[in-house]
């Protein structure tokens, strides 16, 4: 009889180890799970604050595309204007009506360009300008395009100032648009036939 009750007492001493593991093993879980839950909202607000960043970096990337057109237009536009807000230097007028025939603002437009042919291009552009045939009044061709070589000439110096861009102007003016205007306008005045009956009147005729 004395071996049961000792028996027993192992049994119970078994009983009470066991449920200590399995009570660790519990807090051991328990702390695990909350550990993994915590992990969890770790990473769920970090989600959140890098959404909320690509959001207001978006928002961002679309307002400065805005801004940066904003500040070019008001870069042009405060470019073609003077200290006072009006706009500073010259401003071409529209295009004469070159194939129009005969008319006061026609012959008006020829004179325009009569006085800066004498007073700016032959004075100023050597064997270039003296390659432009006497007749030049007479070919609508070079009426046309002494008239935006002139304006052109005119919007880039008689500028009040002078910024990089009217320099970069200056430059393609002279080494590219003045070479091949002045080829076309000697092309088109040399040897011509002008003084033939009927060649000013059928190169000028009225178009729809």
């Amino acid at each position: 009889m004395t071996g049961e009750p000792e028996g027993m007492t192992a049994v119970l001493l078994q009983l009470a180890g066991l449920t200590q593991q399995l009570s660790a093993l519990d807090e051991r879980q328990a702390g695990d799970a909350r550990d993994l839950a915590n992990r969890i909202v770790a990473v769920a607000g970090l989600v959140h604050q890098i959404q909320g960043t690509t959001a207001s970096h978006t928002q961002a990337l679309a307002a400065l595309d805005g801004l940066d057109r904003q500040v070019a237009d008001l870069a042009a536009t405060a470019a073609s204007r003077g200290p006072g807000g009006e706009q500073d230097g010259y401003q071409p007028p529209a295009a004469p009506k070159f194939w129009r025939p005969g008319g006061p603002a026609r012959d008006a437009a020829i004179g325009k360009l009569r006085a800066w042919v004498e007073q700016v291009y032959r004075p100023g552009y050597g064997h270039l300008a003296a390659s432009l045939g006497d007749c030049w009044d007479q070919h609508p061709l070079c009426l046309y395009i002494l008239d935006w070589l002139s304006e052109l000439w005119s919007v880039l110096y008689l500028a009040p100032a002078r910024t990089a861009g009217t320099l970069a102007g200056q430059a393609e003016w002279h080494t590219r648009l003045l070479t091949a205007a002045a080829e076309q306008l000697a092309r088109e005045t040399r040897g011509c036939a002008h003084g033939t009956t009927g060649y000013h009147t059928a190169a000028t005729g009225a178009r729809p």
